[in-house]
């Protein structure tokens, strides 16, 4: 799928865990600029972190943001400890995607596409059946996936684990009873601004 959508033009190098990955043609110009990649990692952390302190965690929102938090965090060790692992070659660094446990190789899982799949996911969850709309924030980790792919920065099933990586860490965030950030922090951190103003 992510094939078909990110596609211009594909070098048929083939292979990797599904047989799918393929090298895109490179595209660092527009909507795909790595700034711009960038740009929406320093929004999602940022957005996260800042809704959750002006929210605090007494409220939906607020709660829904420290679980956005919790897996974020959850979802960044997670695909460290992978990319340590597996060290997986980049499409940047060569053209066949079977290029696994070599050193300075750190493309699988995307970091980044787990970062925006955990933060999103609570969202989701909490809010998608009031508001289907809220279904739409799945096109941030797709557009982060695709934008990874057409900078050379990862491969079609690097972005796919850390989609998965980032919805797994998401739901377990949003099933637990209580934030594991609101269980660290001082009570006075966790009301919210909104709420002392």
């Amino acid at each position: 799928m992510l094939t078909a959508i990110g596609s211009g033009n594909v070098a048929l190098a083939g292979g990797g865990p599904l047989g799918s990955d393929r090298q895109l043609g490179y595209d660092n110009q527009g909507i795909w600029k790595r700034s711009n990649q960038t740009a929406l990692q320093g929004v999602l952390i940022g957005g996260e972190v800042l809704g959750a302190l002006w929210e605090g965690s007494d409220t939906r929102l607020g709660k829904t943001f420290y679980q956005a938090i919790d897996a974020s965090a959850l979802g960044a060790v997670s695909s460290e400890v992978l990319k340590h692992t597996f060290r997986r070659l980049r499409p940047n660094q060569t053209d066949d995607p079977d290029q696994w446990f070599k050193h300075g190789g750190r493309s699988f899982p995307s970091g980044e596409v787990t970062l925006a799949a955990s933060v999103v996911t609570p969202f989701v969850l909490e809010y998608a059946q009031d508001h289907p709309a809220a279904y739409a924030l799945e096109l941030i980790p797709l557009y982060d996936a695709v934008a990874r792919m057409k900078v050379h920065g990862h491969w079609q099933t690097d972005v796919l684990a850390g989609w998965a990586i980032g919805t797994a860490t998401g739901y377990y965030a949003h099933r637990r009873a209580q934030s594991l950030t609101v269980g660290v922090l001082p009570r006075g951190l966790t009301v919210g601004w909104r709420t002392k103003f």
